[in-house]
């Protein structure tokens, strides 16, 4: 049996992090990386741009072969990661073989998660998390005239914007009441929705698809979509952007401890000795509470990533995970909306908001005791680190509060050149 001291499974930014932390302390220790995806590392955040054409395929790549053989990682791609036995210390492969493992980072990502709705079994659907669905997408894009998209989150939005350039009828479906639900508030969310409509875009909110059908209504193999309300929709293309779900199926029969993630403390470790865990499949303590919460956002993988392997290395300078912080941004139709923190007006805290019609530009910022909470911006620019090292500090802004929620971007800067020295 094949072994190595550490075993990282994954590819992306929590994977990559954490490879670099180990190297950082363990030179030498024998590390291999095994990843599903037959590429090598990307970011699913550029996926739209890779189906906008913006990104070329052939040039989204985090790491070539050349960072692998000089960090000295073996680097496996093509095969998933199919059981944990962790009372061994091995990992079983799809291809048959096992691992022996002295220490394993499970950063294993998420799939997109697909309704249990009658019929989508029997339709042709996209998604959109890995680059051959990025690929195919942007193949589709190309030929389709009347497309609907279920879900209306930021990768939807994405996708929904490249249909609408490309000169396709566009629709969104989408069961919460506002676009956008869990990034930005109703006002903002609002203003994202006007720049779909403004561009040709129907937005159907509050709406729940409840079948769907094959229709003969198009050359390409198309959909039908009945909504709970009676309407019917057809489609010559057919998004599913509802979510996503950790990939998590090889702990089946495993001690590691899960429930919508992979639960770990604030080393990331698991339950199991031996056993980390970062980045979309993993279920970290919330900066906001001690509840354990999915934060599945680049810079909360990159984090958690290095942090585990810190603890995996042994790495004396290790500081425990502060929690998660939310941390969306979102460009469309040349505009910029930025959500950062939490979005919830807790008791005892203040909300402040401005906006201004004739620029479209709003800001809403969320106070409690002096201290930022939560701010969210429609071409409103301010930095996202920034702001959210503001929160995980818990600077008192009570000084400066005016002049913050009047200029953001300066005043976070200002604060940071004092601050982070």
């Amino acid at each position: 049996m094949e072994s190595t001291k550490y075993l990282v499974v994954g590819s992306s930014h929590a994977a990559l992090e954490a490879v670099t932390a180990i190297r950082m302390h363990d030179a030498e220790g024998s590390l291999t990386m095994l990843t599903r995806d037959p590429h090598l590392p990307y970011s699913p955040t550029v996926l739209p741009y890779v189906v906008s054409g913006r990104s070329a395929p052939d040039g989204i790549f985090l790491r070539d072969e050349k960072f692998f053989a000089d960090n000295r990682v073996v680097l496996k791609r093509g095969v998933a990661l199919k059981a944990l036995h962790a009372g061994r210390n091995a990992a079983e492969l799809d291809d048959g073989s096992e691992i022996a493992y002295e220490k394993i980072l499970l950063a294993t990502g998420a799939s997109p998660a697909i309704p249990p709705i009658p019929g989508i079994d029997q339709v042709a659907y996209h998604v959109l998390r890995t680059l051959e669905d990025a690929k195919k997408l942007n193949a589709a894009i190309k030929a389709s005239k009347q497309a609907v998209v279920m879900g209306a989150g930021l990768v939807g939005m994405h996708a929904a914007e490249n249909l609408v350039k490309a000169g396709a009828k566009v629709t969104i479906v989408e069961m919460a009441k506002q676009l956008t639900d869990g990034y930005f508030d109703a006002t903002a969310a609002g203003m994202i929705e006007k720049a779909f409509t403004d561009n040709g875009a129907t937005i159907l909110t509050g709406s729940r698809v409840v079948k769907l059908a094959r229709s003969a209504a198009f050359a390409t193999p198309g959909a039908t979509l009945t909504l709970e309300n009676g309407t019917t929709l057809d489609a010559d293309l057919l998004l599913v952007a509802t979510g996503v779900k950790p990939n998590m199926e090889y702990l089946a029969g495993s001690p590691v401890e899960h429930e919508r993630g992979i639960l770990v403390d604030d080393s990331m470790r698991t339950s199991v000795a031996n056993v980390w865990s970062a980045g979309d499949c993993a279920q970290a303590r919330s900066f906001f509470s001690d509840a354990r919460v999915m934060n599945a956002i680049l810079p909360d993988a990159a984090e958690q990533g290095r942090i585990a392997g810190m603890a995996m290395a042994g790495d004396p300078g290790l500081k425990g995970y502060p929690g998660g912080v939310p941390l969306n941004t979102y460009h469309f139709f040349g505009r910029h909306a930025i959500s950062v923190g939490s979005s919830r007006a807790t008791e005892g805290a203040e909300v402040v908001t401005r906006f201004d019609e004739a620029t479209g530009r709003y800001l809403k910022a969320i106070f409690k005791e002096g201290r930022l909470l939560g701010i969210y911006g429609v071409n409103e620019f301010f930095d996202g680190g920034v702001m959210c090292q503001l929160i995980l500090r818990r600077v008192d802004l009570s000084p400066v509060r005016e002049r913050f929620v009047a200029d953001p971007l300066s005043v976070g800067r200002e604060l940071m050149s004092r601050m982070w020295r």
